[in-house]
């Protein structure tokens, strides 16, 4: 395996407090609304804890609409709107999305109750984090690169099983709005996870995730979870903000060749998340063109420190 870093590797978006709304940019819900989500919102947490109980003995089918339903209630309990468009193929894929929220996982269950990739981080969350690894979650320890490899391997055997699983292959959150004038609204795919779509022959499926206040009809980061943010204080924007929607679009699916490009793949999926036309045309036509006859490149393949951007 290539040599990487002892060094602490975790990606980094320059997203910081600029990229985050003004405290009167985003109109505010009433008092007693903010209260009622508070308790809903509780109330979610604690059905959540009795879904980690329930998941074992349900069936696959039922477990999957447990966890969506639950994901979709807890979403509306926090006072935001979910929207959908497109569909999911029925076979197994590799699901990529753009990183903006906590709240993106929410979503990406509300859509697809699959297996994800997260930071280790997530484990310790309330309630989230017992879900998460009920669902059979592949926790990524972003201190330890070495290991990572190990984990595409992880991704690869659940596809294999006929599991699909989501990945934020962006590494850490973005802002995706405005943001400030030296912030990119959004960050590159890292190839690694891509690599266990093409060895096992699945789908990649791009989801692009949106913010936006209907109130205004603008793109809002009110919801972002960025830099030096802390998860209180984020929940609490959410909470307080009026008319918050998120919106998940289904974008349509990639199919790689065995002996495709993870590189080429992860630009291909980026520009649909990200609306890059040309980057993405030039990406997909040159996965086209890749000659029968090279080999494909094994999950072992070594992967490089700036590819590993595989938390969540």
């Amino acid at each position: 395996m290539t040599a990487v870093s002892h060094d602490l590797w975790r990606p980094t978006s320059g997203c910081d407090d600029d990229c985050l709304p003004a405290a009167d940019e985003v109109p505010t819900a009433p008092v007693a609304r903010r209260v009622l989500r508070l308790v809903a919102v509780a109330g979610m947490l604690l059905a959540g804890v009795g879904l980690v109980v329930l998941l074992p003995v349900l069936p696959a089918r039922e477990r999957q609409a447990a966890v969506r339903g639950w994901a979709r209630a807890t979403a509306r309990a926090f006072g935001v709107r979910l929207v959908i468009r497109g569909r999911l193929p029925r076979r197994r894929a590799l699901l990529v999305a753009n990183h903006v929220s906590w709240l993106d996982i929410l979503a990406v269950l509300a859509v697809a109750p699959t297996r994800m990739v997260a930071k280790r981080e997530i484990r310790s969350w309330p309630v989230v984090g017992l879900l998460a690894s009920a669902l059979g979650t592949v926790f990524v320890d972003r201190s330890r690169p070495r290991a990572l490899p190990a984990t595409v391997g992880r991704v690869a055997d659940t596809l294999r099983a006929g599991r699909s699983v989501a990945v934020f292959p962006e590494g850490t959150t973005w802002c995706a709005g405005d943001g400030a004038a030296d912030c990119r609204p959004g960050g590159g795919f890292r190839p690694a996870t891509f690599q266990a779509a093409i060895d096992t022959g699945s789908p990649v499926v791009p989801l692009r995730i949106a913010y936006r206040c209907e109130a205004t009809g603008a793109t809002t980061t009110a919801a972002a979870f960025l830099g030096a943010d802390t998860l209180l204080r984020s929940v609490a924007r959410v909470v307080t903000a009026r008319e918050l929607v998120v919106s998940v679009t289904i974008t349509a699916a990639l199919h790689p060749a065995r002996d495709a490009d993870r590189r080429l793949l992860a630009r291909a999926a980026e520009s649909a998340v990200h609306l890059l036309p040309t980057a993405g045309a030039v990406a997909r036509a040159r996965l086209r063109s890749v000659p029968t006859a090279t080999p494909a490149v094994p999950v072992s393949t070594p992967v490089t420190g700036r590819e590993l951007g595989l938390a969540a």
